[in-house]
């Protein structure tokens, strides 16, 4: 029988099976993970891709001991809406850290609301566009 340990030292072989299981879950969405003395993994489509990963959420995240719902402006998610939170130990401290793609982040409705405002700004010149017996067009 396999052993695995969570630990602040714990490497690719030991977040692999936890790992796979949250991405399992999630229906397959990316999940990253890593210790925080040891570099972890990315999973995606099923499969571990890399092995001695990181990146600066989950960094950030075994720093300052709390949940993250950011978007990262650099690494393998640059632009893309990501929670990451920590795993800790009995003491309360961060060992390991686990994140996944936001999906709820991605359809964010005040940033949907902010573009559709935008768009209709270029389309029709102001916002909201005039009705159609508002327009010029049909007062000819």
């Amino acid at each position: 029988m396999n052993r695995y340990i969570l630990s602040g030292d714990c490497g690719a072989d030991d977040l692999e099976p936890l790992g796979l299981a949250f991405h399992n879950l999630l229906n397959r969405l990316p999940i990253t993970a890593r210790s925080r003395d040891r570099m972890g993994i990315r999973i995606e489509d099923g499969r571990v891709v890399d092995r001695e990963y990181t990146g600066p959420v989950l960094e950030r995240v075994l720093s300052e001991n709390r949940v993250l719902k950011v978007t990262p402006q650099s690494g393998e998610y640059k632009g893309v809406p990501v929670v990451v939170g920590p795993v800790r130990d009995s003491s309360g401290e961060a060992i390991a850290a686990i994140g996944i793609v936001d999906i709820t982040g991605i359809f964010d409705l005040a940033t949907l609301m902010e573009h559709q405002s935008e768009i209709l700004r270029q389309v029709c010149g102001k916002d909201p566009c005039p009705l159609p017996g508002e327009q010029t067009v049909a007062k000819r």
